[in-house]
């Protein structure tokens, strides 16, 4: 009996391990991160302070010009140059790929090998050899090999994305650093979007925006976590025996 209840215990508490190595708790939603303690915060302390603004007055007066360059004028370039500025990233992916190849090899080989004129030996084993047994054809070997291999590749992906990213560095040749970072959480479900890379100014357009496909280094990742993920994953005891067993 006693050790009925200490086997129903010991069971008991390896499911409440299980269970707290969870990512994502019972009944409850993924936490956000903190967005001050990310690179676009940063970046976004690198804008000018009240203090450093030019005067009111000196703002009025230039403002008043319908030619002036500045990003507030109605002609004024708005796209994004700096490091806080903000643009956003347009992710339409659609693309599709196949590859098929196959090979085919066959070999095949036949050796043989007698004595039947070595001094005089073969003559006096094959006398003490078993009936049938001789080295006039001593070595006998036939070889025969056939390979056959195919593979098949096929991709298609489809993606239409679109997200605010911040620059968070000016290279020394003038080219941004951006980092953009989105998080959605539906009910107990979280959504992560996170594109960074290098984009060159001329590359922006005059809605301050910019397609994935002109930023260089670019890394795209788009994933979640939460109830549903952590459901689709196989358990931690089936991914600990597929790393140990060999076959």
């Amino acid at each position: 009996m006693f050790c009925s209840k200490a086997a129903t215990l010991s069971v008991a508490a390896m499911l409440f391990l299980l269970m707290a190595c969870s990512s994502t708790p019972i009944s409850s939603a993924p936490p956000l991160s903190n967005p001050t303690a990310s690179l676009e915060h940063t970046a976004f302390a690198a804008f000018p302070t009240p203090a450093s603004l030019p005067p009111q007055s000196m703002r009025s007066v230039s403002s008043a010009s319908l030619w002036s360059r500045e990003r507030g004028s109605l002609l004024g370039d708005r796209r994004a140059v700096e490091a806080g500025d903000i643009l956003t990233v347009v992710i339409e992916i659609d693309e599709s790929a196949e590859i098929s190849n196959a090979s085919d090899r066959s070999r095949s080989a036949s050796q043989d090998l007698g004595i039947p004129q070595l001094f005089g030996l073969p003559q006096r084993i094959d006398a003490r050899a078993p009936e049938g047994a001789s080295l006039g054809s001593a070595v006998s070997v036939d070889s025969q090999g056939t390979s056959n291999g195919s593979g098949s590749v096929r991709r298609n992906e489809k993606l239409e994305l679109r997200v605010a990213a911040a620059v968070v560095d000016v290279l020394p040749n003038g080219v941004l650093s951006i980092v953009g970072n989105q998080e959605v959480r539906v009910n107990f479900e979280l959504r992560e979007l996170l594109v960074t890379g290098f984009v060159r100014p001329a590359d922006i357009t005059r809605q301050n925006e910019i397609t994935y496909d002109k930023i260089a280094s670019a890394r795209i990742s788009y994933g979640g976590r939460g109830q549903i993920t952590d459901v689709q994953q196989p358990r931690y005891g089936q991914q600990a025996l597929e790393a140990i067993l060999p076959f």
